[in-house]
This record gives structure tokens, sequence and C-alpha cells, in this order.
């Protein structure tokens, strides 16, 4: 058989398989928002932090002890500095016998005031929850069906139901607490309890979790970036 010429009307011209100029544009585009956006939203969050910090601080130490009464300019960051050193000095005094003493004193004052006993002690076991080495609330990922039976929904695991919330509620003894938050913000969402055999348990982190919420499945699990990000020096 011989071999028949391609007909050349057929063949592709390679400056057809190039990118047009409007798409290297938009694509370089896309490159540098992917680039600029995370780190403008972690600088702006952070510039928050610290001035929201410093304005707290501020009222509690003395004008002469601030750098911008020495120099022409402010320096940010420095009220930040200054609870850092108070919180871990107040925790160095907490945790020897005289400070333990103090406070149990200052306890036992807040424990007489009717409205701020309650918030006290509620906003004191939130953040003990939630700094404890050794609790489990928050540290499991899993899957119910929610909101119909067939759709699944993330969720972050809590602990079982205390006995009092149990004793009403059926199979009393298998119920256990979950958070399911919402998208793209997973501080707000829902909490219930429903049977243990209801949850879907996950190998996967909390962080792991949030992105996967916050992204709205676009990274999933031990990604660092979307699949269709754009391509990068093309």
């Amino acid at each position: 058989m011989s071999s028949r010429t391609p007909d050349p009307r057929l063949a592709i011209q390679p400056d057809l398989l190039r990118p047009t100029f409007g798409t290297r544009l938009r694509r370089y585009f896309l490159t540098g928002l992917v680039l600029a956006a995370p780190l403008a939203i972690t600088a702006s969050v952070t510039w928050w932090f610290v001035n929201l910090v410093d304005g707290l601080v501020r009222p509690l130490v003395p004008a002469q002890f601030w750098p911008e009464s020495y120099l022409p300019f402010p320096v940010p960051g420095f009220g930040l500095v200054i609870a850092l050193i108070g919180l871990t000095v107040i925790g160095f005094f907490a945790a020897n016998l005289v400070g333990r003493t103090l406070i149990g004193a200052g306890e036992a004052l807040l424990d007489r005031m009717p409205v701020v006993r309650g918030l006290y002690k509620g906003v004191k076991q939130v953040f003990e929850t939630i700094f404890s080495q050794s609790g489990t609330s928050f540290r499991k990922v899993g899957m119910v069906q929610f909101p119909q039976p067939g759709m699944w929904s993330i969720v972050f695991i809590a602990q079982d139901a205390a006995p009092e919330i149990a004793g009403k509620l059926p199979d009393g003894d298998e119920q256990i607490g979950v958070f399911l938050p919402c998208t793209p913000n997973p501080t707000t969402g829902f909490f219930f309890y429903l049977p243990r055999r209801e949850i879907v348990e996950l190998s996967i982190s909390v962080e792991d979790g949030a992105k996967l919420i916050m992204s709205a499945g676009l990274i999933q699990p031990g990604e660092t970036a979307p699949r269709a990000a754009p391509e990068m020096g093309k």
C-alpha cells in the first residue's frame, strides 16, 4: 500500500494552537488573583486583630509607656505584645498557691452576683472546653443525612449527651451532639443530638473539614488548592 500525502487543508495550523493574547492576559490575571487574594485577606484580618487588641490594651497602659510618646510614628502591635506578656504573667501567678487563692476569692465574689455569675461561668466553661488538651469536642469530623435522607452533610462531632438530656431522648445512651456548620462561614450553623449509629465518622482533621466547608467542596481533604486552579507560568 502506498502512503497518501495528507491533505494540507486538514492540517491544524500551529498558530491556531497558541493561546490568544486575551487568553494569556486572563490567565495571568487569575494567577495573580489566586496568589494575591489570600495574602491580602490574611493581612487584613491580621491587621484588624492587632488594631483591636491595641485598642483594648491602650486604656490600661499609661501613655508614657507607649512607643509613639517618643517616636514620631505609631508602632502597631505593641498592645498585642503587652497582652501576651500580661496573659503569661497571669497564668504564671495562677499556677501557684497565692494565685489560686486570689482567683478562688474573685470567683466566690462573682458567684454572688446573679447575672454576672451565669455569664462568667458559661464563658469560662466554653474557653476551658476549647483549649483543653484532653477534651474530645470538635476533634472529629463526620457525616449525617441532612437536610433529608440521601443527602449527606459534614458535621463536627462534639460529646455524648449529658445524662439529664440523654434521659429525655430516644436511645438516650447512644445520643451524641454534633455541630453542622454552614457554607462558607463555618462559625454559624446548627447543633443537634442524634443517635451515634446515624453518624459516619471520617478520618480527616477538623482543619480539613473546615476547608471543605468554606470552599463549598472545591478543596478536598489533603489538597492545598482547587483542582481547577489557573495554570501558572503559561
